[in-house]
């Protein structure tokens, strides 16, 4: 017949307890759960099976004989006299009752088995902490007065099922390299110190207590660590004495962080000048960054700044340098977020051009207006030369060296001044009075 001993049996993704003959065997969905059934002695040639409900012919799931049948497997250890059963990818509808069978002549015994299924997740709360790279975090766990004297360990991940046997530290053990647990008894809490944090460390992690009878109770931890940047950005910025600069520092998206800008040689050491909100105004507020404009610019303001929205986690350093208005013009500027406004260098060569251009444009003028004058009397030349050609023909010496002096002052007519024109008309009238 079956035995009923009292048996404990633990395994990596099940815990089993047998008392007075029932095995209360608890396992987590789409895992496998193992346990164990005795026997007494005379049986070890008997046929031994696993069953469900009433354990009918239609119930068993399993023999010795098969071994391994779908889902489920069996061993029989004759030496020990133990029947050992496996049960894989659990599933809920999976939970109930089943019985370990002993094949007997007359009537069959049996050893009952409750099977308990749960959900390979934790938890619907999450505690979130964070901490910076290099620096250390406490992870907080309490536990109930009845887990006092047993077992607690922390792990990685989210799946219990696995937690206990892939703990990173236990009470058993308090220290394991960066991992450093202590047990407050009396306020019923553990808490498990990280230092050194890297990037790496963040994630998802279980406290977790043992218990002897039933799941193992749990609590999840979400883990952030941020990168050390200090002072790892920085930038020079220029303003004109009496007008306004903006700033812009970053945020680090954390709504209830108070935003900051001091000014001082060190961020851990400067004064807060968010405090004059008439002149230093917050704006233009973002998931990664935000703006801070001064008003009015004065030459005491000049110097070095810190801003973010979290002084350990995240900010930078700004180098603010004021300019005189009468002196914008030698300043250069030192990033994309300066708006300094200079006049040329080249001032000197622009007055002498404006003085310069008019007189050319005069001179144009002038010439043109001679060239002009010259096309002009060229015409009526030749209209006399054309008119009175036959009578030149037979004019005296005198009448010719006339004429001859008009062609003489036709090719010299470029040379002429600006009395040219009288002087044409004179010699013209006396030219038509002799022919006359």
């Amino acid at each position: 017949m079956w035995s009923h001993q009292h048996i404990i049996v633990c395994t990596a993704l099940s815990f089993v307890i047998s008392a007075e003959g029932l095995i209360q065997v608890f396992g987590y969905e789409g895992r496998d759960v193992k346990f164990s059934c005795h026997y007494d002695q005379g049986y070890k040639d008997s046929e031994k099976y696993f069953c469900k409900n009433h354990c009918g012919s239609s119930d068993v799931l399993i023999t010795t004989k098969q071994k391994n049948k779908g889902k489920y497997s069996i061993t029989d250890d004759k030496n020990n006299r133990i029947v050992t059963v496996t049960i894989s990818d659990l599933q809920s509808r999976d939970a109930g009752k089943y019985k370990c069978g002993v094949t007997r002549w007359f009537i069959d015994t049996y050893s009952e088995v409750k099977l308990h299924i749960k959900e390979d997740r934790c938890c619907n709360t999450v505690n979130k902490t964070q901490s910076i790279e290099e620096g250390s975090v406490t992870i907080s766990c309490p536990y109930d007065s009845q887990s006092v004297n047993k077992l607690k360990f922390l792990c990685r991940g989210n799946r219990p099922s696995t937690c206990r046997q892939q703990a990173v530290i236990n009470s058993s053990n308090t220290q394991n390299g960066r991992f450093r647990l202590s047990d407050d008894r009396k306020s019923k809490i553990f808490t498990v110190t990280i230092s050194s944090l890297n990037l790496k460390d963040s994630g998802s992690y279980l406290c977790g207590v043992q218990r002897n009878s039933g799941f193992d109770v749990f609590s999840a931890v979400e883990l952030k660590v941020k990168a050390k940047l200090f002072c790892l950005e920085s930038y020079h910025i220029s303003g004109i004495e009496g007008r306004p600069v903006t700033l812009q520092c970053p945020n680090s998206g954390q709504h209830d962080n108070k935003k900051f800008l001091c000014k001082g040689d060190q961020h851990n050491n400067c004064t807060d000048m968010m405090e004059n909100q008439t002149k230093f105004k917050l704006l233009n507020v973002s998931s990664i960054c935000f703006s801070v404009i001064i008003t009015e610019l004065e030459a005491a303001d000049a110097g070095t700044y810190y801003c973010g929205s979290d002084s350990q986690l995240r900010f930078i350093k700004i180098q603010l340098a004021v300019v005189s208005p009468n002196k914008t013009s030698s300043v250069a500027p030192t990033s994309s977020a300066e708006q300094v406004t200079s006049q040329p260098s080249s001032h000197k060569s622009d007055v002498s051009l404006f003085y310069i251009l008019p007189a050319v444009f005069a001179l144009l003028l002038i010439l043109t207006f001679v060239l002009l004058l010259v096309l002009k009397y060229k015409s009526r030349i030749k209209q006399v030369d054309g008119i009175n050609g036959n009578v030149l023909n037979s004019a005296d010496s005198n009448v010719e060296m006339r004429i001859n002096d008009v062609y003489d002052l036709q090719e010299d007519v470029v040379y002429m001044n600006s009395s040219t024109p009288n002087i044409l008309n004179h010699d013209n009238n006396d030219i038509y009075n002799n022919i006359l």
